[in-house]
């Protein structure tokens, strides 16, 4: 388990950064790190599906997810900006961070509180306008996140610096645990939606106290003016962007919710949950150590394409299966997990699968492209993504209900979006060469892969045991078509020479040391 960093004593000017970590030791750190968030995340993902089939079976029905979807979507926009992106900074600027920590905490809390003002007071009108008058309450009391979050953003952030995923995992375990024996029993005793809200603030709250006691004496206030303007100038950016990612990823439940009901609404929220399995198992679990790998390589270009490229591949390859099998079996799979009423999903999943592949290539550059301080193209890209997917999206849900919604999304991002992340990428050095290397042969074994499941589907029959027999069959045409691949995922291969790109790691060393 990885131990909390112990502060450099007294204060540390810009010029008095700590030498980088040996590229041997900080690779020892990112593996060790990737691998209890890999872990961390595998089980919570699995224990949130356990919850999921079990609520949707004997508790909840389609109205309900629906109201659950559209509070889920404003409170994850919310949380996208309620920091304001100044709480990267202690991942990012070198130094000591417990320097200008406190002027993060406040400048975290007092926008995170400002924000769930405006929401609580906006509560009923936002509801109405997505469709959802019922979503009023809940939102009011999933939101109270927004403000446990961005109290823990400092404490939390000093954990990923540090790649103290160990810790993460336990204070992680005891948010799931709480939280869902909360939401199990209040759902159970017929409080409906509002049963995740109480569940998730309870497990927010339990995500603070833990990240402040494994993290000892990083929550503590105070106000530096130029650490403050510092900061902002560091961190809107940042909070735009991910403002405008979130967006993306959620304005197809506000288009749905307001476009075709509650009813409706519940069934995509179902696919595009089922769809994100492989988003947050595998993106998630690389995300919390990307970040900060990529960080320490943004001042050597060579390095920073041959790791991002090798990252890309492993995500890559360990997630093209998992979308196949829930695209190739989205009906039988679906009616056999959540029951029959349940099988209108199924239309709309395998389009989501597909978006969900385009989510985690473009997820692991955004980090990239922000840790070599790309922040401009970064806003432009994610500001044309929403741009053009907004109304594609009504259009599609007009004419194709939920499944011309998912048809929509991909639409947008493979046709648009991939393209202008691979342009934005190839100017910070990381050549279509090597992405187009990290990802043929995963592509070629997920090509073979539906070939299989489309050629013995119908003589297997959609029965548990065949389901399973066709997926071991799919997996093992899989694994044949990547063996060739193996020494690039390790690390032992060559590969096409990085473009000496444009870019330049223009985030500050730290904020002005300024009393």
């Amino acid at each position: 388990m990885d131990s909390v960093r112990t502060p450099d004593s007294g204060t540390a000017e810009p010029g008095d950064t700590p030498a980088p970590a040996a590229p041997a030791s900080l690779g020892k750190k990112v593996r060790s790190a990737a691998r209890w968030s890999l872990i961390n995340t595998v089980v919570m993902r699995l224990g949130n599906f356990a919850t999921g089939i079990v609520l949707a079976r004997f508790a909840l029905g389609p109205a309900e997810w629906g109201v659950y979807g559209i509070a889920q979507t404003v409170l994850l926009v919310l949380l996208s900006a309620n920091e304001l992106g100044v709480s990267l900074a202690i991942v990012r600027w070198e130094g000591d961070p417990r320097r200008f920590a406190p002027t993060v905490l406040t400048l975290s809390t007092l926008s995170s509180g400002l924000l769930y003002v405006a929401l609580f007071a906006a509560a009923p009108t936002v509801a109405d306008l997505l469709g959802s008058p019922d979503a009023a309450g809940v939102l009011r009391v999933m939101c109270l996140c927004v403000v446990i979050g961005g109290v823990a953003a400092v404490p939390a952030q000093f954990l990923t610096r540090d790649f103290a995923q160990g810790k993460r995992m336990i204070i992680d375990g005891l948010n799931f645990v709480i939280s869902t024996s909360l939401t199990l029993i209040l759902a159970f005793q017929g409080w409906g939606a509002m049963s995740f809200a109480w569940g998730a603030v309870t497990g927010n709250f339990v995500t603070l106290v833990g990240c402040c006691l494994a993290a000892p004496g990083t929550l503590k206030y105070g106000w530096n003016p130029g650490q403050a303007r510092e900061l902002l100038r560091f961190g809107l950016p940042l909070a735009g962007a991910s403002l405008l990612a979130l967006a993306v990823v959620n304005v197809d439940t506000m288009v749905v919710g307001a476009t075709l009901g509650n009813v409706a609404l519940g069934f995509y929220v179902l696919a595009f949950n089922i769809s994100g399995w492989p988003v947050r198992i595998i993106s998630e679990a690389v995300r919390r150590v990307s970040f900060a790998g990529f960080s320490r390589l943004a001042e050597t270009p060579e390095a920073l394409a041959q790791g991002f490229s090798r990252a890309l591949g492993v995500v890559v390859t360990a997630t093209v299966p998992l979308c196949v099998l829930l695209a190739g079996l989205a009906g039988p799979a679906i009616e056999l997990i959540y029951g029959r009423h349940w099988a209108p999903a199924a239309a709309a999943l395998p389009w989501l699968m597909a978006l969900g592949l385009i989510r985690i290539g473009s997820e692991l550059a955004y980090d990239c492209l922000i840790a070599i301080g790309q922040r401009r193209s970064l806003f432009m890209v994610q500001g044309l993504w929403l741009v053009t997917l907004i109304p594609v999206l009504l259009v599609g849900a007009h004419l194709n209900g939920i499944v011309g919604a998912a048809q929509a999304h991909v639409l947008v991002g493979g046709g648009i979006v991939v393209p202008v992340f691979l342009y934005a990428l190839s100017r910070g050095g990381v050549g279509v060469g090597l992405i187009a290397r990290a990802c043929a042969w995963p592509f070629l074994g997920g090509a073979v892969m539906t070939a299989i499941i489309l050629g013995l589907e119908h003589p297997f029959g959609d029965g548990p045991f065949a389901l399973l027999a066709l997926s071991t069959l799919a997996l093992a045409g899989y694994t044949l078509c990547i063996l060739p691949s193996r020494d690039f995922l390790r690390g032992g291969g060559g590969g096409d020479r990085p473009q000496r790109g444009r870019h330049r790691s223009t985030a500050p060393v730290g904020p002005p040391n300024r009393t």
